[in-house]
């Protein structure tokens, strides 16, 4: 049987009369969609060490964040707290080793209760800090010394005019003030 089409009349009577059904909402945003994976994520595994890298300056204070920088978080394979390690500078290490209780009470309060149990040391250069920026540690307790008297100074220059200008002499110079200072005292 053949069935003819209706006309475009009687097609707008059809569908002004029936209903449609309304069409799907579009999907949700990719960052929306992930927001929930993400949080059961933090939930789960913590923020770690990168976290802690950004707010390190706030966590552990100025002068102990010039000295150290968080490398890692070693999670316990029972499941309990995880150890930080940290890497240090040098002779800092002692100083560090002293304060280990304060560091995991302050990270505790960064990434919860019961997060951190242990602190590891690991005494190394500096990654996170420019070079200009690090504690400089040798001569750091010298006192500044003051400059020579004139005299001193004439004296020091007399005796070494019978050497040419260049960088033995300026070293030279350098070495006679400490001297001279060090008699000084």
């Amino acid at each position: 049987m053949v069935r003819r089409l209706p006309s475009l009349g009687d097609a707008a009577r059809i569908l002004a009369a029936k209903r449609t059904r309304p069409g799907s909402p579009p999907p949700p945003a990719a960052g929306r969609a992930l927001v929930k994976t993400m949080k059961a994520l933090n939930d789960r595994f913590g923020q770690g060490a990168e976290g802690l890298k950004v707010r390190w300056t706030e966590i552990v204070g100025a002068a102990l964040a010039h000295r150290t920088e968080p490398i890692k978080l070693a999670k316990s394979r029972v499941g309990g707290p995880a150890a930080l390690e940290i890497r240090v500078e040098g002779p800092s290490a002692a100083l560090i080793q002293h304060q280990a209780g304060d560091i995991i009470e302050r990270v505790n309060l960064f990434l919860g209760p019961g997060s951190v149990n242990r602190l590891r040391i690991v005494q190394g250069p500096l990654r996170g800090l420019p070079s200009d920026q690090r504690p400089r540690n040798q001569g750091a307790w010298r006192r500044a010394r003051g400059p020579l008297d004139a005299a001193a100074e004439a004296d020091l220059a007399r005796s070494l005019d019978d050497l040419p200008d260049g960088r033995l002499k300026g070293a030279l110079t350098r070495l006679g003030r400490e001297v001279l200072r060090g008699e000084r005292r």
